[in-house]
Order: structure tokens, then sequence, then C-alpha cells
């Protein structure tokens, strides 16, 4: 059976259809690829327009294209996996594994500030590209080793922190450190670690093999004077952790995918990070802009459209624009890939907001709450600190034990359990995050209290209330 909000995502097909189809005639655009994805669901695709004028061959959700900065959300995931393997930290320099930036401009502090952190999301202040790009004449130094060894030319632009800015030259060098660090080539590391186990099996590095290629769009430059259509040049050198990976709508759809987390998800479910580093990478990390309608996140970016906001990121090389966006809590996301010039995240982002409101009015099967383990039963009940007149409920509540002020709407503590069935610590995103949660009993095993961090709140026992067990 058809997945139901799938379903009700095939019902607006049409709709879809003509926001591609508008998109690309406003833009004067040979073509566009798009998709939706619901949970593991490419719950809708379409090609429109030509993957190649000359030969009119039509785009589809196999068409290959340059997905470029899209690259990066790899790139920190690789990295976010050897940090949970306990091989680097965040908060490491890259120093400490490009001794090269040794010799590196650092004018706002030590070398050490630039940091993995501060690199995933473009807050180091490095400077933005390698030394001597030139976008409009063909020059960029793709490869990590010659750059290094122009290290002196490296350095920081800005302070730290003190805003974002972009910089394609941090993430060839988190590319290079993954190489280092995993101990095999950076495409090689991205092919066991992420495209392998996701059964990506339409993407890859250059060069591609023949198959790929056959597939590969013709990007095209923008059309300014004339109608004409004229292939774009690209870059003499293909970069790699920065913006090299090829990939088709069909492959990044398994991609967004793999941003929801396990909890929740439908069986077979595959995704390559822990749902607590998905949850990490994906949480908005600084406000970009007086606007505060687009944050910085760990190799993604968040941005706010009305009531939604999407995570996401673009990309852009000679001839290829595109975006892949996604809404976390409601497990669907969007694709749209340009082979010319156009806002690709305004078309995601619209093709989203059009699948959201058919998916969220979609009708589900019931799905029953998760089943309360035996030992948070005593726990349940109301706390409180009489001589403040604060009162709170601790509830099992959409699979968690939560405790909730019901004069606060927004305040919600998410206890996660430990080995013992008494402590716990509270969820991340709260002012207690990780502080230690403590039950307390009396003689006869009946709950008494509990203590958060420096806080002790009472029971109130009902009558009649059973002891925790032995």
């Amino acid at each position: 059976m058809v997945h139901g909000k799938a379903a009700a995502v095939a019902d607006v097909a049409g709709k879809l259809e003509e926001r591609v189809a508008a998109f690309v005639k406003e833009h004067r655009l040979p073509g566009a690829a798009a998709g939706v994805v619901v949970e593991d669901e490419l719950a809708w695709s379409t090609g429109y327009g030509y993957a190649d004028v000359e030969t009119k061959r039509p785009h589809d959700a196999q068409t290959l294209f340059r997905i470029a900065s899209i690259t990066k959300t790899f790139t920190a995931t690789a990295i976010m996996q050897l940090r949970d393997e306990g091989k680097l930290h965040l908060d490491d320099p890259a120093v400490a594994f490009l001794p090269e930036l040794g010799d590196a401009a650092s004018s706002f502090g030590r070398i050490e500030t630039i940091t993995l952190r501060r690199m995933l999301s473009h807050e180091s202040g490095l400077m933005g590209d390698p030394p001597g790009a030139r976008w409009f004449h063909d020059i960029y130094e793709a490869s990590p080793a010659a750059n290094l060894a122009r290290s002196a030319e490296i350095g920081t632009r800005i302070p730290p922190n003190v805003q974002q800015k972009y910089s394609n030259l941090a993430f060839q060098l988190l590319g290079e450190i993954v190489a280092r660090v995993d101990e095999r080539p950076y495409v090689e590391a991205i092919q066991a670690r992420i495209l392998d186990p996701l059964g990506m099996r339409s993407s890859g590095f250059h060069p591609l093999p023949a198959e790929l290629e056959a597939r590969r769009a013709v990007g095209y430059r923008a059309r300014w004077l004339s109608d004409e259509f004229v292939p774009a040049v690209g870059l003499a050198e293909f970069p790699a952790a920065e913006g090299g990976l090829q990939s088709c709508v069909e492959d990044v759809a398994r991609w967004l995918s793999a941003q929801f987390p396990m909890e929740g998800a439908p069986d077979g479910h595959r995704t390559v990070l822990s749902d607590a580093t998905l949850r990490e990478m994906h949480r908005p990390r600084y406000l970009e802009g007086e606007k505060w309608e687009e944050a910085w996140c760990i190799g993604w970016y968040a941005q706010r459209k009305k009531d939604t906001v999407w995570i996401q990121h673009s990309g852009g090389l000679p001839g290829f624009i595109t975006n892949a966006c996604f809404h976390v809590n409601e497990r669907m996301g969007a694709i749209a890939f340009l082979n010319g010039i156009g806002e690709a995240s305004n078309l995601a982002m619209e093709l989203g907001a059009l699948a959201l409101e058919a998916y969220r009015g979609a009708v589900t099967p019931r799905e029953l709450p998760a089943e309360m383990p035996s030992t948070h039963r005593p726990l349940l009940g109301i706390y409180g600190e009489p001589t403040e007149g604060m009162l709170t409920r601790l509830e099992w509540r959409d699979g968690k034990l939560t405790l909730l002020d019901p004069d606060e709407p927004d305040f919600k503590l998410i206890l996660l359990p430990t080995e013992d069935p008494l402590r716990f610590t509270v969820d991340w995103f709260q002012r207690e995050s990780g502080e230690p949660v403590e039950f307390h009993l009396d003689g006869d095993r009946r709950v008494t209290g509990v203590t958060i961090g420096p806080y002790s709140l009472q029971r109130f026992e009902p009558i009649g209330e059973p002891a925790v067990p032995q």
C-alpha cells in the first residue's frame, strides 16, 4: 500500500509539475529536474525541458548534475562520523591535522582559532577560496596538497564567530582532514562511509564511469542578450570535498531520507549517523543577517519561509544551480536541480511548501504511542515546590518521560534514561540540558521527590500509589 502522505503528495503532482514548468520558462532555462521526498520514498519527481539541448535529451530523476556545494554536507557528515568514532573533536584546531597551516596568516589570534567546528559552520573567518582563485577566468586550485604547499598565502580575513563567511577553502581542507584521519583518499572515504551504505549508486566524483557520464546534464550559461543556449565552460580542475559530487534526484532523495532519525522511522530506514548527531548537525547555531530568516548549522543551513524552517544546502558551479531542502519533524524534503542559472532554492522550497500542505492534510493510519517502560510508571505524577507555588507534571508523552509546567507552555524537559532506573539526564536545548536528574524514595520505596541539577521538587503522592519494585 502506498504511504498515506506520499499518496497525498502524488495527488498534487499536477500543481508540482506546473510550478516546475513555470519556473523553467520564467528563468529561460533549458530545463530542470525536481523531486519530493516523503520518509524513505521519492514520492514525486519530474524532468522538464532538456538535459542536452542539442540532442533534445530530456531530464528525469536519473539525470546527473554537478550538485556542487551540496557536497559539503557529505564532507561534514564524514567529519561527524570520525568525531563519533573518537578520532577527532570538533573543537580541535585544523593545524593539528594539517601542520602545514602553521605558516598560514592569522591576523585575529593564533592559528589554533581555526577549528573544525568553526570551519563546518563557516564561522572560522578563513578566506573564501584557495589562493589565486578567479572564478570568471577558470582559475581554481582543487588540490589540497598544492594549496597547503602555499600555506603562507592562506589566512583568515575576519575574526572568528563574528559573522558567516562562506569558505570553499575551509571545506577543501576538511576533506583533506577526512583523508588523513581515515587513512584513504577523500573520494574513497565518502564512497565507503556514505554512498555505498545508502545505495547511492548513481553518484560519484570525476572521472565518472562511462554509464554515469552518459547521463550527465549539460550545464548552460545564464541567458542575457540572446535566447541561445550556450554551454558553460566548466572548471578545468574538479574540486572534491567542497563541491565535486555529481548526483541525480533519485540518489539525493536517499540522502535527504538519511537525514531523518531512526526513531519513528519505517522498517528498512537507512542513515549513516546516530539520531543525536543528526540533531546536532541540523540545529541552527547562529543567525545570519538582520532579517533573522537564515541560520547556519553544522554542514547545513536553515532558512525560514513564512512559518516553515527548511534545513538545506545549495550548490553552484558554471552551468549548474542546485538545492536540496528538508523538514525533519515532517520527515519530508524537496530537490531542485537546474542546468542553467536560477534560484534553485526558491523552487525547492516552493515545491516543498506545496507538498507539505497536501502532506499535512493527509489521513494516515493511527499509530499507537510507544509502550512505557514499567520502571517509569511509579515516577509519574505531580511535582512541585510548595513555598514557591510551583507545580509540574511528569508524564509519559510521545514516547518520552517529560516534565511539563501547565503555566509555561514552552517549558518541557525530556528526561533521558541511564542504566539506573531512578537516574536520568535532561535532553538538549534547555537551560537544564545535561544536568543530572535523580528520583528519591522513602523507606517504603515510594517516590518522594526529584532533584534536577540544583533544584529539588517534592512529589505529591496519590493515595494508594504503589511502591517502586525492588
